[in-house]
C-alpha cells in the first residue's frame, strides 16, 4: 500500500517512514504543505498521514482542498493540538483519524488499521433494507437500483448504522466508530442530515431515525 507522509519534522517523518516500510508499506515523504497537496493530487495513495502545523500551507487547508476537489483518500491527522474543538474541526473537514503527538509507532499502526480495515468489514458483505442495498465489500450503495454517491465518511456512517439495525447508537459511539475520536453532536448531526438528503430519506419517514438527545438508529418501520 502507498502512503503519503506530509510532515515537516524530519526526524518524525523518518521515524514513521521507517516503521511503515518495515510493515510492508511504501511511504513517500513531503515536508511542505503545498508540496504535499500537489503530491496527493498528482498520484493515487491508499492513505495520507498529514501534520497540521506545516510550512507553505497548514494541514487544515490541505485537507479542506483535497475534500473540495473530490479526493476521498483516507487522511489521518498528526498534531500536538488536542482540544475538543480541534478534533471536531478535523471531523468536519473530513479527516478519517486523529492522532496526538508524541505517539508510539504501535499506536499509529493501530489507527491505520482502524482506518483501512474498519470493523464492519468483517460482517456480511451485502445488506438490504427495503429498496436500499449496501455492499460493504465494494463500498457502494444503491436505492431503487440507482447508485448513490457517498463520501467515505457518509458510507462509514451508513455502514455502521446498517450493521447494528434497530440498535440505538450514541453520538460518541458513532464518532469513535468512524473517526476514532470523541464525538461532537453538531458534527455527527450534519453528517446524518447530509446522508439522509442523499438517500432521499426523512426522519420518521425513512430508515435513519433520530432519538432526540440519545442518538440514531437504522430501522425499517
Amino acid at each position: 500500500m502507498q502512503v503519503l507522509i506530509i510532515e515537516d519534522e524530519r526526524k518524525t517523518a523518518a521515524f514513521i517512514r521507517r516503521g511503515l516500510n518495515e510493515e510492508g508499506f511504501r511511504a513517500e515523504v513531503v515536508h511542505d504543505g503545498r508540496a504535499g497537496l500537489d503530491a496527493a493530487q498528482a498520484q493515487t495513495f491508499d492513505l495520507i498521514l498529514l501534520d497540521v502545523m506545516l510550512p507553505g500551507m497548514a494541514g487544515w487547508e490541505v485537507l479542506q482542498r483535497l475534500r473540495e476537489s473530490g479526493n476521498q483518500t483516507p487522511v489521518i491527522l498528526l498534531t500536538v493540538l488536542n482540544g475538543v474543538e480541534d478534533r471536531s474541526h478535523a471531523m468536519e473537514l473530513g479527516a478519517d483519524g486523529y492522532l496526538t503527538k508524541p505517539f508510539p509507532f504501535s499506536e499509529l499502526l493501530a489507527r491505520i488499521t482502524e482506518v483501512l480495515h474498519p470493523r464492519f468489514e468483517t460482517r456480511a458483505d451485502l445488506l438490504r433494507f427495503g429498496n436500499l442495498e449496501i455492499d460493504l465489500a465494494a463500498e457502494c450503495v444503491h436505492r431503487r437500483g440507482t447508485e448513490i454517491a457517498l463520501t467515505q465518511q457518509e458510507f462509514s456512517l451508513l455502514a455502521l448504522l446498517a450493521t447494528h439495525p434497530g440498535e440505538l447508537l450514541s453520538v460518541s459511539r458513532i464518532a469513535e466508530g468512524i473517526w476514532a475520536v470523541p464525538g461532537d453532536a453538531a458534527v455527527v448531526d450534519r453528517h446524518v442530515r447530509r446522508l439522509r438528503n442523499k438517500l432521499g430519506d426523512q426522519d420518521g419517514n425513512g430508515l435513519i431515525h433520530t432519538i432526540k438527545g440519545r442518538g440514531y438508529l437504522l430501522e425499517q418501520r
